[in-house]
């Protein structure tokens, strides 16, 4: 038997290779319509064999269909919908408060070498100490309070946006400095037109960690004095052995970060469709 091998094809000197093939060919191929879901409907699918099968026991994880009967009565007697619209108004203020500090610190650090020395050296301090190691100082500080809350997802929040965005920033490449010295672009100029773009990919990458960890703030806080929120039910559901109840809340917290995690990747794919990546 003779083996037939895959040869690359031929182009005649001279003749140019469309780049979004050699991407397609060398890279990670064509994109799958509806790729976000296929991994979260697969999870669903081997959730609800493993449930019905008995491999999965009640007392260790809900079944789906027992979730969905506990989501309906909290929606209808427990008001479900308000403890969301509480998380998200948390989630949404603390998020918005660290992605503005987080970005602008990034911005005076990675331009200035006067503000990287001012700030980088606490920003790196604060990144190896556990936001939520500080609650108990937060608590002293603020009281048990919405403040309390807010400042600690935001704190958390800014960390991996000044992290990403400042390496964005430092990452561009020299010789576009140079190219602007010759053709006579001033630092204003260069700032808006190359850096600050140059940096949105890692911004947009801080984004997806900030994202994440606002969700983690959020979990942790709300079971400080809160009288509404998802923490708060889960914290009851907890005191009452309402399994169900739980998973409630912690599907509801995955898919606030599944979504909005999706939100920004589709946001990136947009506004940096510029690059010339293996995403294609």
């Amino acid at each position: 038997m003779t083996a037939t091998l895959h040869t690359p094809p031929v182009t005649a000197p001279g003749e140019r290779v469309d780049a979004r093939v050699v991407r397609r060919r060398l890279g990670p191929g064509r994109r799958i319509r509806f790729a976000f879901w296929i991994g979260p409907v697969l999870a669903l699918a081997l959730w609800s064999a493993g449930s019905a099968s008995g491999v999965v026991k009640p007392a260790i994880l809900s079944a789906p269909w027992d979730v969905v009967v506990a989501f309906e009565d909290q929606w209808v007697n427990h008001d479900l919908l308000g403890n969301i619209l509480s998380s998200l108004e948390r989630s949404l203020i603390g998020l918005t408060l660290g992605v503005v500090t987080g970005a602008v610190l990034a911005v005076l650090s990675g331009l200035s070498r006067l503000g990287e020395s001012l700030i980088d050296g606490p920003i790196q301090i604060k990144r190896s100490v556990p936001t939520l190691a500080i609650i108990p100082l937060f608590i002293a500080w603020f009281g048990i309070g919405q403040e309390m809350k807010i400042i600690t997802i935001a704190l958390i929040s800014l960390v991996p946006i000044y992290i990403h965005t400042h390496n964005g920033l430092r990452s561009i490449d020299g010789r576009y400095a140079e190219l602007a010295e010759t053709i006579g672009i001033n630092r204003g100029e260069f700032v808006r037109h190359v850096v600050l773009p140059g940096a949105l990919p890692g911004f947009l990458l801080g984004m997806r960690f900030a994202v994440t960890s606002s969700l983690l703030g959020l979990v942790v806080v709300e079971q400080y004095n809160a009288v509404a929120g998802i923490g708060h039910m889960i914290t009851l559901a907890e005191q009452y052995g309402q399994t169900d109840v739980i998973v409630v809340g912690l599907v509801i917290y995955g898919v606030f970060g599944y979504c909005a995690d999706s939100a920004v990747r589709l946001t990136a794919r947009r506004v940096l469709s510029w690059r010339q990546t293996l995403e294609g």
